[in-house]
């Protein structure tokens, strides 16, 4: 098992200037950091792999798509095409950075709405664009994990047994599923089994509380949680993820108004230290 800490606590963008904080989280512990990718070229993620090797840092990486203008499942073919292009771009950024894994809710636009549930259609035109996003993704040796959003912040899919099925249906080997606990907390009448019924599909982890603060503070059954991981042989990341209020559109697009710990160190300090007696008592 890998401890990660997911960088969206400090910014969409890291870079060298993040060196002393990248440092810090290497010394608490972390096996590794999860890099948010929205710009850049695939030079810039080459630097940033120098750096993080540099450290002994590892890497998953992180995306999410909030433009219209290139949703996956629209009726419009150019607008598909654009998001295609836009993860085949990303998908290059994360092999460029060494990160073996890409995830996020990278299967439709982050806070559309339609007005009802997803379509026949719509789940059709997904299975195409997520098939092509695939092929490409094979070929730069990386996985996407793709995530289940709670309802308030996308429609297409917001439970396991959805993104499973869906993850079925597009049969390729580069699109699998990631396990978010914030987000089976609200979706899943059992969040347990929702993970271990789909456990198959798993190739990543967020662990999340459920008010996005400090793991280990709030309401998610971590004892169930991760014996259930650990008993389902699951070895690879486990990477923190929490949100603050120092990113406005970040802070905007989930929903943060408020700051859900009394600092970022706690966060990941604190965070780490409560996934590695949780991992260690499941034993």
């Amino acid at each position: 098992m890998k401890i990660g800490m997911c960088m969206f606590l400090w910014t969409t963008a890291a870079s060298k200037k993040h060196e002393p904080l990248l440092r810090d989280i290497k010394a608490t512990g972390f096996d590794g950091v999860e890099i948010p990718i929205f710009a850049g070229t695939p030079d810039d993620y080459k630097k940033l792999a120098d750096l993080l090797d540099s450290i002994g840092l590892e890497r998953t990486a992180v995306s999410a798509m909030g433009d219209p203008a290139m949703n996956l499942i629209a009726a419009d073919a150019a607008t598909r095409k654009a998001g295609i292009d836009y993860m085949k771009w990303a998908i290059d950024c994360a092999d460029a950075l060494g990160a073996r894994t890409l995830s996020g809710p990278l299967h439709s636009t982050l806070g559309a709405f339609s007005g009802s549930g997803p379509t026949a259609a719509e789940k059709k035109r997904s299975v195409a664009s997520q098939r092509a996003i695939g092929d490409h993704a094979g070929k730069r040796n990386v996985t996407i994990g793709l995530e289940a959003l709670n309802r308030f912040e996308c429609y297409l899919l917001n439970t396991m047994a959805d993104l499973s099925e869906h993850v079925d249906a597009i049969d390729r080997p580069h699109i699998k599923a990631m396990y978010d606990t914030f987000h089976a907390n609200i979706e899943e009448a059992d969040p347990i089994g929702a993970y271990t019924k789909h456990r198959r599909n798993v190739v990543h982890i967020h662990i999340s509380e459920n008010d996005r603060g400090v793991p280990g503070r709030g309401n998610i059954p971590w004892k169930e949680t991760f014996s259930a991981i650990r008993k389902s042989g699951y070895d690879d990341w486990l990477t923190i993820e929490a949100f603050g209020r120092s990113l406005k559109d970040l802070a905007a697009a989930t929903k943060v108004w408020r700051d859900f710990s009394e600092s970022p160190e706690a966060v990941y300090r604190d965070g780490y230290k409560h996934i590695r007696n949780g991992w260690k008592k499941a034993a």
